[in-house]
């Protein structure tokens, strides 16, 4: 019996995949951290359909439901027209009317968004 003293074949090292795992954890967290979340809408609306291009973008936004209720951040009622105050003159408010809201309802809110310092309103819509 012939005992084999030959050295061993060298096994390839091969990289650590920790470091990467620890770059894309690390990316995760940041990006958790750093993305806004919108908050849910206070109540079911569905936009009317448009043909516009380009959605209407702004921070404000009204929301109306299609019996007519208002709602902006935790505001509900006439008790929105007091958030208005902080809106910039030159940032538009969005409307999210429902599409079951008939157009002369939101034509009526419009004087009273002016008379609190409402400069620009963009209605806020579905493409088709």
């Amino acid at each position: 019996m012939s005992m084999d003293l030959s050295p061993l074949a060298k096994r390839e090292t091969r990289e650590s995949v920790v470091p990467m795992i620890n770059v894309v954890f690390l990316l995760l967290i940041f990006f958790l951290m750093t993305a806004q979340i919108a908050p849910p809408e206070p109540f079911e609306v569905t936009p009317p359909q448009s043909g516009a291009e380009a959605p209407a973008e702004g921070k404000r936004i009204l929301y109306i439901s299609a019996s007519g209720e208002l709602a902006m951040d935790e505001r509900r009622g006439d008790a929105v027209f007091e958030g208005l105050s902080d809106l910039g003159e030159n940032e538009p408010l969005m409307v999210r009317a429902d599409q079951a809201l008939k157009a002369s309802e939101i034509a009526k809110l419009l004087p009273k968004l002016a008379s609190y310092g409402v400069r620009q309103v963009k209605l806020v819509s579905r493409s088709r």
